[in-house]
């Protein structure tokens, strides 16, 4: 679309107003930026970059505090919502558009966004990488035309994304919840990526040129010391799956209820420290969902065997299929315990986990599955500090998470097996990754591999006489380190075949006493 001369000139002193003003004249000169382009739509690229740059600006940096902040979303909201005209006609379907409006790309990497709501836009891209969303945040109907890059944000208050459409690959890696988000109705065109939060880039890939510009938000989580995680760091097939930590983190409650998902749905990795429902969600392809409190209630699965790896809870199996695909429905098999660790009623957890223990007790073939299970619980985020008094819910949620970490310990420990006692779970891998610990004892306990990156180990932490496969605390090239808050022991213990208890802790951080005596060298 051409633009005159004279809109330009305007625009150019539009947007030198925006720049040099402060305080209400800064308001009123965004207002009037937004007047201007509506007028003339050719500027809309334009001046969505303009807006884009100056909210990539640091906190406080010329003036730009949180009103500032706040009008300028809105501006970027109403260039970005298209006219009734232009807006699409018939069903919403993310699988099949074919005249969408016009688009504008929206890079936002890094930005510190106030009471963003841009419900009801329309984008090409949007790159939200590393953004600190503080307030309420909206995307309801939001559809993205291309790429969303959501990876490492932190949304501080409500996160809205009801009904928006991913028609490209949506990115949600390594983000934090720390309120309530609604995905409900949402639909993933292409690959819905809640899993680890750096990207895998290839040695000759021109973006680790600017890798290192990449700017993550401060790891402030609760109880946590900062692991360092890295941006890039893999090169290769993301289904190896070699890398440590967590995905995306939930404090409160998310829904995808009735959310579509045409392709791949990835939660590896993904932590939820309260409801999660997708009841009603339509899954297209391969799926790794296998967080114990996911509500899987008439969801529904259109993919097969072929199509890729697929992990669904323990308690939950496909049924046999049906005119909308293969219906998830609480297995027979292990009905007891299908939704316990999810009951807010700490007594019904707690039976939850005994159900569990006496599972794998007595059906050795589930044992691994009853072990991802329990971690998977103990990979829930907790959303108080160790360090302050506690209510009377925290100290029993602590005390449910002491009751996992004894039923892991105690069947993973040879000594134990004994007339009356519980078996020995042997060969038995442990996914603690990004894990808060307290209190952990496992000492004497013989493991297959354990992935320990970037745990955060708080009180007294035992692993004198343990022998594993092989322990991981950390990323290669140290990064994604574990912590002890506490005093720990590794005497006697064995973390590895062929390195020391010293090769494999590396720099993990010690933040009090830690024993460190080995009997032997490992072998070579």
């Amino acid at each position: 679309m051409t633009v005159r001369e004279s809109d330009s000139a305007a625009y150019q002193a539009a947007v030198r107003a925006v720049a040099q003003e402060t305080g209400a004249g800064r308001i009123a000169a965004l207002r009037g930026l937004g007047e201007l382009v509506a007028g003339c739509p050719g500027l809309r690229p334009r001046a969505v970059a303009a807006l884009a740059d100056h909210l990539r600006a640091p906190v406080g940096a010329d003036g730009w505090d949180a009103d500032a902040r706040r009008e300028a979303g809105r501006v970027l909201a109403t260039l970005l919502r298209p006219a009734a005209a232009e807006a699409p006609a018939g069903p919403a379907d993310a699988t099949a558009d074919p005249d969408p409006p016009p688009a504008v790309d929206l890079d936002l990497r890094a930005a510190t966004l106030v009471d963003l709501d841009l419900g009801g836009a329309v984008l090409g891209a949007g790159r939200f990488a590393d953004a600190r969303f503080l307030g309420a945040t909206s995307f309801v109907d939001t559809r993205f035309t291309g790429v969303a890059d959501f990876a490492r944000t932190v949304c501080h208050g409500p996160a809205r994304f009801t009904r928006a459409r991913f028609l490209g690959h949506a990115a949600f890696g390594r983000a934090r919840f720390r309120a309530d988000a609604d995905f409900t109705g949402a639909r993933f065109a292409a690959f819905a990526w809640f899993g680890r939060g750096e990207d895998e880039l290839w040695e000759d890939d021109p973006a680790w040129e600017t890798v290192e510009e990449t700017s993550p938000a401060p790891w402030d989580e609760p109880n946590e010391d900062d692991p360092q995680w890295p941006v890039a760091v893999l090169m290769g097939d993301y289904q190896e799956w070699s890398e440590g930590g967590d995905g995306a983190r939930f404090v409160g409650p998310v829904s995808f209820r009735r959310a579509r998902f045409a392709g791949p749905a990835w939660f590896f990795k993904a932590r939820f420290g309260a409801d999660a429902t997708f009841r009603q969600a339509r899954f297209g392809g391969p799926v790794h969902l296998d967080q114990p409190t996911v509500d899987l209630t008439g969801a529904t699965w259109a993919g097969t065997a072929d199509d890729g790896p697929v992990c669904w809870p323990l308690g939950w199996t496909p049924a046999p299929a049906g005119p909308d695909g293969v219906e998830l429905v609480p297995d027979d098999s292990v009905r007891p315990y299908a939704g316990q660790l999810a009951d807010a009623d700490p007594d019904v957890r707690r039976a939850g986990l005994a159900v569990l223990a006496d599972l794998g007790d007595a059906r050795p073939q589930l044992r691994q599955r009853v072990v991802d299970t329990v971690c998977g619980y103990l990979r829930m985020p907790l959303s108080f500090d160790l360090a302050a008094a506690r209510t009377d819910g925290q100290a029993a949620e602590l005390e449910l998470r002491h009751t996992a970490q004894r039923l892991l310990a105690a069947r993973l420990r040879p000594s134990t097996e004994a007339p009356g006692g519980p078996p020995h779970w042997a060969g038995t891998d442990l996914m603690l990754c990004g894990a808060t610990l307290v209190d952990l004892d496992l000492g004497g306990c013989h493991v297959g591999h354990a992935d320990f990156t970037g745990v955060q180990f708080h009180g007294d932490t035992g692993f004198a006489g343990s022998v594993f496969t092989g322990a991981a605390f950390r990323l290669a090239g140290g990064d994604g380190r574990a912590s002890f808050h506490g005093p720990v022991s590794f005497a006697g213990a064995r973390l590895d075949r062929r390195r020391s208890v010293r090769e494999s802790l590396g720099d993990v951080a010690c933040h009090a006493g830690v024993v460190i005596d080995e009997a032997e060298s490992p072998p070579g």
